[in-house]
């Protein structure tokens, strides 16, 4: 039987679900992969269009810091705005509850007559479930909200900031120890590496294909460098 669990947001299932690490695993995918490419991308831009190996480490480590930072902002404003509006869906339905409730009831019954139950039936169900916890029906079966992946700010921000940070040392390491005249060769290679493999992981920690989450990252990958080394070319040269 269904439970409230967080913040009245009913238990979908007593059993682990995949779909139970979306929230940090999505803020954790998107920070690594956003370090990893967009710090190896500055770094190359800035080296096809500089030949001071110092600059381009200090660009590098700008961009982990702000990246870091911006990343740790952008997913806590989001993620408090998903739960602004998931708060305001459970209040309205409270207050639903409270001023119609056979109305409410009417709505749920229908509800289960569209999944395929018997009008007998769905009325039948409708009635034990709203007896046991009627504001978890409603928000479960009406709205869709279970506690399988909670909105939580905190940890999407800070999951974010260091999965980003961890990210981009990566191409600021090889960065850091590749001779200037092929440090774009060799940061691009190790960022494809990188990229792959986390793709893959992630893939795999989703439950999807492996190759296909490594694919799709490092074709962007591969673009994303390739066109802040021109541009970086572009602007080196015409300065």
């Amino acid at each position: 039987m269904a439970r409230p669990t967080h913040h009245g947001i009913p238990s979908a299932h007593a059993e682990p679900h995949l779909s139970g690490r979306s929230g940090w695993l999505r803020a954790a995918v998107m920070g690594a992969n956003d370090g990893i490419l967009s710090t190896a991308s500055l770094i190359v831009g800035v080296a096809a269009g500089a030949s001071d190996h110092v600059t381009v480490m200090l660009a590098g480590i700008a961009g982990m810091v702000a990246g870091a930072l911006s990343m740790a902002a952008g997913e806590y404003v989001s993620v408090s705005s998903q739960e602004d509006v998931e708060q305001a869906d459970i209040a309205k339905e409270r207050r639903e509850l409270k001023l119609n409730a056979e109305a409410e009831l009417d709505e749920l019954a229908q509800i289960y007559e569209t999944r395929g139950l018997p009008p007998p039936l769905a009325r039948e169900v409708a009635e034990h479930l709203t007896e046991a916890d009627a504001l978890g029906a409603h928000l479960r079966d009406e709205i869709g909200l279970t506690d399988l992946s909670p909105p939580r700010p905190l940890q999407a921000a800070v999951v974010s900031a260091l999965t980003f940070a961890a990210g981009a040392s990566v191409p600021l390491t090889v960065g850091a120890v590749a001779p200037m005249e092929s440090l774009q060769v060799w940061v691009a290679s190790a960022t494809l590496v990188a990229l792959g493999t986390l793709g893959a992981l992630g893939a795999q920690a989703g439950g999807a294909s492996r190759r296909r989450g490594a694919l799709r990252v490092i074709i962007w990958g591969v673009l994303a460098m390739a066109a802040t080394s021109v541009i970086g070319s572009l602007v080196g040269a015409a300065l």
